[in-house]
């Protein structure tokens, strides 16, 4: 399974305009080779470098039970619960929460998970809730990688 998008190669800048203090927009995203056992699909987006300055890995996106065929999550994505279920970012909000490292370049990860059952979590729901759900049902996953300065 391969995540990407056409905003920014892997490991590279993320554009200043997906920064939560400017457009505030996920970027386009596409998927491919989504192994056919999986019922639905699981994007996590994180910034593991803010531990030092947060105490923690800073959550800026979670969003299930996607469709396994889908081929795009286009960008500024709205979802509704029946195309796919978000949870709260660290910002305190449902949805996409921009990248805004307070201190130096943080790198961000996209992990898209492709699962082989749908899950049980209400919008809103915390990456705990997530993780929980999906233990045992993860088929495949895939890493893709950009970084954003202040």
């Amino acid at each position: 399974m391969e995540l990407s998008s056409p905003a920014f190669r892997d490991g590279d800048p993320i554009p200043e305009e997906y920064g939560y203090t400017e457009g505030n927009v996920n970027p386009l995203l596409e998927i491919s080779d989504v192994p056919s056992e999986a019922e639905s699909l699981v994007l996590v987006v994180d910034d593991p470098d803010a531990v030092e300055p947060a105490g923690k890995i800073w959550i800026h996106w979670l969003v299930w039970n996607v469709d396994p065929t889908r081929k795009r999550i286009p960008e500024d994505w709205s979802t509704d619960t029946s195309s796919a279920v978000e949870g709260e970012n660290d910002y305190g909000e449902v949805g996409y929460g921009g990248p805004n490292p307070p201190d130096r370049e943080h790198t961000y990860r996209f992990r898209l998970f492709a699962l082989d059952d749908t899950l049980n979590v209400r919008e809103g729901g915390s990456l705990d809730d997530l993780e929980r759900a999906m233990e045992g049902h993860v088929v495949d996953e895939a890493l893709y990688e950009g970084t954003y300065a202040p």
